[in-house]
Formats: C-alpha cells, structure tokens, sequence
C-alpha cells in the first residue's frame, strides 16, 4: 500500500525543492518533516473536542498559541484558538463578529477588494454582507479614507491584510483600525499568509510597520502555522485581544440527548495530529531559527524580484511588501502570461496564474520560501526561457465562437449539455484528464463573467469528484 502510495504522489507536484511556488511551503530544514510526521503519528487518534479526556491536546493548543500570540504583540489577555487552516480562522473571526452583535439584523463587513475570498465564503455561510472597496490602483493597498467611509450602521467587522495574497503587499492597518475603533467596529487583520514571517522580517532590517495586536484598534489576526512556521497542513490560529472577544466564536447545544456539544472552532472532531506536529516544530526550529528562514526567504524574494524586473517584457504588478510576487506583462509585450505558466510548468516550476480583476491584470502569483534560497538563478534563467518561448509561440489562439459562446451564457442556466461541449471544445471531454498545457483554457475561463468562471469551475471539480469501481 505505501509503495501504491508512493507511486501515486510521483504525478503531484514537488512539495519539497522550491519549484512549485503556491499551495506549500519548504523551510529546507532536515529533519523537520521526520519529526513532524512522528509527532502528527502520536497524537493523531488524539480528539480535541474534549480537552479535559486529552488533556495534553489543551496544553499544546495553549503553547502554539501563546507562542503566535508573543510574536503578533500579544500579551497575558490575548486568547487563541488553534484551527485547520486560515480560512476557518478567517470564517471565524466574522462569527465571532456577527454573533457579538445580535441586535444588527442585516449585518455586513468591510473589505479591500483584495481581501481572501474566504471572506465571501464567510459571507455566503453566515448572512453578512461583504461591502469591497476599492484599492489604490497603482500600490493595491487598501484606502484607508474610502475603508472609514464605507462603515456604517450595519458594520460588524472590518477586514485588512498582511499581506494579501494576490499582490503580497501590507495594507495601512494603523488608519484602518483606527476608523473601526472610532465607531466601535471590531477589526481583523488576515495575516495568514504573513503573521509568521513578517515579525522576523521586520527583525531582520526590512521595513516592516506594525500590523498587530501593538496597534490600537485590531482587534483579531489570524495566522497560519503550515505557511511561514513551515508546519503540516493545517494548522492555523486566530488570535483575539481578549477571551470576551473570542466568547461569540464558540459554540455549545445541549439541545438533543447525548453530550452537551461544546465547540471552539468549525469542527467538532478534531485530530491532534496536527497539533502535535506543529508543536514539535515550533520548538524545534525556535526563534533564532525562524529568524534565519526569514533572512533566507525575504533575500530569495528580493533576488528574484530584481531579476523579473530585468526580464523583457516582464514587471511586477506592485512592490512586494513580503515574500509574495505578483509578475505581468509590460506595455507592449507580444506574449501570452498562462503561456509563460506553461513553459515554467515543463521545466520543472509551478507558477499560478491569476485572472484580471479590476484594477489588478492577468498575472503569475509567485509564493518565495526559505528553500527558494541558492535556486534563484536557475529559476530566472528558467523563466527568462519560458518568456522567450511564449513570445515564439505567439498569441493563445481560441475560435471566436467558442469565445462568443462562452460569454453568452448564462450561468444559472447551464446545463450538463452546454458544459460537457464546453470541454469538448477544450479538449477536456468526459473522461479525459487537464491537457498539461492549460493556456488555452485558461483564455476561456478568463473570457468568461466571474458568476459563470464560479459555475464552469464547480462543475468541473464536480466532475473530478467522482468515484468509480477499481476493475
């Protein structure tokens, strides 16, 4: 069976090397992975759902968070919740929001447009009405004047990033807060992607303000374990200003004749596996340890950021505030970027693609970790090629037809007929698997309205989701 498995994850991307540059993140550390593995294989019949039968569950949870809390400017009133992954913890943070005020029939939240769409997926879940505002145009910051005027009344919460995914840059956190504050607003700063690197950063000589608890008026954050901690998936914690603050997340019934259910976060069962491994790990890499991945991780990003920029027809779509890089295209420049993503996926590298959204063009998001350090000028000769390449090849060429076909749909209307031509015209008929050469789909979905990209991308995943009999 693990050698079936083994074979299996031979078709995956590469989780360990530094070549796939979204979904995971490598310290290159030794032994990291052995140690989380056995401590994950310890715990993992553990349950947290009831701290009192596993009692070492609650003292790891207690540590992992106070251990994020003292990063983050926390202090002996912060109180911490360990959850499986940044959006449950950004889910929760609006929970915990609406549930404070019940007296807001229609409550909403405020948003850069740049925000995590878990924040929509919290917004979907629980009735609150996500207000987006727009960004400055040329940094991608939130502006903290138009993020003021847009609380009002029904404002139950406040959202800003550090950084955002998409372009890797801090919003103004200290105006931010400071508006929430003046009316009264809770404010959460997402720094899942950040929380664990940015502090070392900042001690490292970057410029690096202020974004957490050490600000007046923040009053949650949430950080992932499994990003810059370098911890297993998942694990992330929510941190609150206060235990008062963190009280409207849980959840209790004792409205049916088993336990009285008690919840802290989303699940009820939890594994300690996860846990466990990211306690292991956060004592065995240690502060001054964390420090060097940092130095290691902000010195690969600052290289490779230098170099795009001397790359022709290439340009950063804002300055990198972190280790997250948003790459485009330049004025003028005859090539097509999910072709580039192409060519760097057949030398070995995974860059994501990133549709155009207001503001924000077609782009290749680059997500730098500590194992990227030493490989810099292998990956920019790489992408200098792939450039080249792309710029040979000319123009992604997709039948107007098709083009006009997919932007006349409607995607409340679409039916099991449409889309299944839908991928016949893309070479994805039933059966088939992606072709590994995605730019021509990719020039599909970003013809398509965001409401039918949502349809046609569910109903593909529902196609991939779908068990059969092993003959």
């Amino acid at each position: 069976m693990l050698a079936e498995l083994r074979a299996m994850r031979a078709a995956d991307l590469p989780t360990h090397g530094g070549r796939t540059l979204a979904y995971v993140y490598d310290s290159g550390l030794d032994g990291v992975d052995e140690l989380a593995a056995s401590a994950y294989a310890l715990a993992s019949s553990a349950n947290a759902l009831d701290p009192t039968a596993f009692p070492s569950l609650l003292r790891m949870e207690n540590e992992v968070a106070g251990a994020a809390a003292a990063l983050l400017g926390g202090d002996g009133e912060t109180a911490g919740t360990v959850t499986s992954g940044g959006t449950e913890s950004c889910l929760l943070a609006v929970l915990a929001a609406r549930e404070a005020r019940p007296e807001i029939g229609e409550p909403s939240m405020v948003l850069p447009e740049t925000a995590h769409a878990a924040f929509h997926k919290a917004a979907h879940l629980f009735g609150v009405r996500a207000v987006e505002v727009p960004v400055d145009p040329s940094t991608f910051r939130a502006d903290p004047a138009a993020m003021a005027a847009a609380i009002d009344e029904t404002t139950v919460l406040v959202v800003a990033s550090a950084p955002s995914y998409a372009h890797g840059v801090l919003d103004p956190i200290a105006p931010i807060a400071a508006a929430a504050a003046a009316r009264g607003v809770r404010m959460h700063v997402d720094a899942c992607v950040g929380g664990w690197v940015l502090p070392y950063l900042r001690r490292a000589g970057h410029p690096v303000p202020e974004f957490g608890f050490g600000v007046a008026g923040v009053t949650s954050v949430s950080v992932d374990l499994h990003k810059y901690a370098y911890c297993p998936k998942g694990v992330s914690v929510l941190l609150h200003r206060s235990a008062e603050l963190r009280r409207p997340q849980y959840f209790a019934s004792a409205r049916w004749p088993g336990y009285t259910m008690l919840n802290t976060t989303m699940q009820s069962t939890r594994s300690g596996g996860p846990l466990a491994a990211a306690w292991a790990v956060l004592r065995h890499v240690g502060d001054d340890g964390y420090l060097g991945l940092a130095e290691r991780a902000g010195a690969a990003t600052a290289e490779i950021a230098a170099g795009i920029e001397e790359v022709d027809g290439l340009r950063l779509v804002a300055k990198p505030d972190s280790t997250l890089l948003a790459v485009s295209t330049s004025d003028g420049a005859a090539f097509d970027l999910f072709t580039v993503a192409d060519e760097m996926r057949a030398r070995g590298w995974y860059v994501q693609p990133q549709f155009a959204r207001g503001p924000s063009p077609v782009n290749l998001h680059l997500t730098i970790t500590a194992a990227n350090r030493g490989h810099e000028t292998e990956f920019l000769a790489d992408l200098r090629a792939s450039v080249d390449e792309a710029r040979a090849r000319g123009p992604v060429r997709v039948d107007e037809d098709v083009l006009e076909s997919v932007r006349a749909l409607d995607p409340d209307a679409l039916t099991s007929e449409q889309f299944a031509g839908l991928l016949d015209a893309a070479g994805m008929g039933a059966g088939s698997t992606p072709p590994e050469r995605m730019a021509e789909v990719n020039t599909l979905l970003a013809a398509a309205p965001e409401p039918l990209r949502e349809r046609l991308l569910l109903e593909f995943l529902g196609l991939l989701y779908r068990h059969g009999t092993n003959g």
